[in-house]
């Protein structure tokens, strides 16, 4: 960057701050925020300022729409009493990203349970390790994309980890979406009615159990350092509108406790909902969902409720908030029906009707998995 490319910068910055009326004195002698420097990449410039002692940050956070007007859309604002960061995008993010698992693996490399999130406006994908931050809350109105997003994660760990080293639990709420990963060999189960899916979760509660114990046992914090022989896969219980199975107190109770303690036993949660509602998301559960990816949401209550601030404001299909260690904006890779097909052909077996959740799952009681397992 240039001498003059910096000053052009500088002084467009000025301006915006003397239009928003963000500086202390008089008009006539303003005393403006201290721009500390400014820094260009490929992808974006960058402007650190300070607040001179007495501007109220409050004069900078509510109104970020004075820096949109004077450097577009595609800008963010970060920043706490005093010091804030303004990066300006040069291009926007695409609005449709479609999935190419040569691309995904590559930075899905080196993660013990990788979940690809999306690509941020930097052309760089972002991705999570389940290990290190566990449990994902997807939400987002029909249409938004968050069908996708699950088809691309669920796909993405079944590409990316053995049928020893990880075993998938899948809840179908609404019969339309995991029937592709049926005979898919690291899926235990399918599962769409409540009673099925509570049977399921008995098995989860059991397993939660063993592995407790285990760790007990041997006197260790997590399961990956388990003895060899003693070794477990992880599992990752994913259930697609799980807001209608919020009347059946069992099944909440095993999610909440799953959330709580499941990551230290290698057991994982991905939740999704059209409709976020603050009675199923009570503050036990959504304090352990570590991870909310907000899609096109309804309202900004909605949004609050995910945790994904301005997710009602989306405009793409595809484009989703998400709230991890940060927040970040990001599009989604579209994977089609079709393509996941092919992709999860290799693992295709032919299971038939021992796929059937009846004969896969033991017929526990309630009283069965609550005891103490010895």
């Amino acid at each position: 960057m240039t001498w003059l490319e910096s000053l052009k910068i500088r002084r467009k910055l000025i301006k915006t701050f003397k239009s928003g009326g963000i500086y202390l004195g008089s008009d006539e002698r303003p005393i403006f925020p201290k721009i500390n420097h400014v820094r260009t990449t490929e992808y974006s410039a960058q402007i650190v300022f300070n607040l001179p002692n007495g501007l109220d940050p409050k004069m900078v956070t509510k109104k970020d729409y004075i820096f949109l007007q004077h450097f577009g859309k595609n800008v963010d604002l970060d920043g706490d009493h005093k010091k804030f960061t303004l990066t300006v995008y040069h291009r926007s993010m695409p609005s449709t990203l479609k999935y190419k698992f040569a691309d995904i693996s590559k930075v899905c490399n080196g993660l013990s349970l990788p979940i690809i999130c999306g690509m941020d406006r930097t052309g760089e994908y972002v991705t999570l390790d389940m290990l290190k931050q566990p449990h994902i809350l997807i939400a987002g109105e029909t249409g938004s994309g968050k069908s996708t997003q699950l088809r691309s994660i669920l796909t993405t760990l079944i590409k990316t980890k053995k049928p020893n080293e990880l075993e998938l639990y899948l809840g179908d709420c609404k019969k339309s979406e995991f029937h592709l990963f049926r005979k898919v060999e690291h899926v235990q189960c399918v599962h769409s009615s409540a009673r099925d899916i509570q049977k399921m979760l008995l098995h989860i509660k059991k397993e939660l159990d063993e592995r407790s114990n285990l760790t007990e046992m041997f006197e260790v914090s997590h399961v990956d350092d388990l003895p060899a022989e003693h070794r477990k896969p992880y599992l990752v219980v994913c259930i697609d509108e799980f807001v209608m199975l919020r009347k059946d107190e069992l099944i909440m109770d095993i999610l909440t406790e799953t959330a709580a303690i499941g990551r230290t036993l290698g057991v994982f949660l991905i939740l999704s909902m059209q409709r976020p509602s603050a009675k199923v998301l009570d503050t036990t559960i959504r304090a352990n969902l570590t991870v909310s990816m907000g899609f096109k949401l309804r309202d900004a209550m909605e949004s609050k409720i995910v945790n994904t601030p301005n997710a009602h404001n989306l405009e793409h299909s595809g484009r989703f908030i998400m709230n991890a260690d940060k927040l970040y904006e990001l599009q989604a890779p579209y994977l089609t029906m079709e393509q996941a097909k092919k992709l999860l052909n290799p693992f295709v077996v032919a299971k038939g009707p021992v796929k059937e959740v009846n004969e896969e799952i033991p017929q526990l009681t309630e009283k069965d998995v609550f005891n103490d397992v010895n």
